[in-house]
């Protein structure tokens, strides 16, 4: 037995800056974006329908470059640490 499923006609538009905008004016049914917080869902009004999948950042070094620049590099990486920190505040 097999079966036919008609989806409706999807097109994919890509979009850049404020997306949250697209599905408030009626631009579109729904969105798929990169949300840290969620902050910007609630703000608008959105909700999340289904996780596509989860992601992560590496901050990843040349081995030789790494201890020829020791001090550049731990400071660079207290810096995002610092500005992740202060964005979760």
């Amino acid at each position: 037995m097999s079966f036919i499923i008609a989806l409706p006609r999807t097109e994919i538009i890509k979009l850049y800056g404020s997306v949250e905008l697209a599905a408030i004016t009626d631009m579109c049914d729904c969105i798929v974006d990169v949300v840290s917080t969620g902050r910007t869902l609630k703000e608008n009004n959105l909700k999340v329908i289904e996780n596509i999948f989860e992601s992560t950042a590496r901050l990843i070094f040349n081995r030789g470059s790494f201890y020829m620049n020791l001090d550049y590099f731990l400071n660079f990486k207290e810096n995002i640490k610092n500005a992740l920190n202060k964005d979760e505040k």
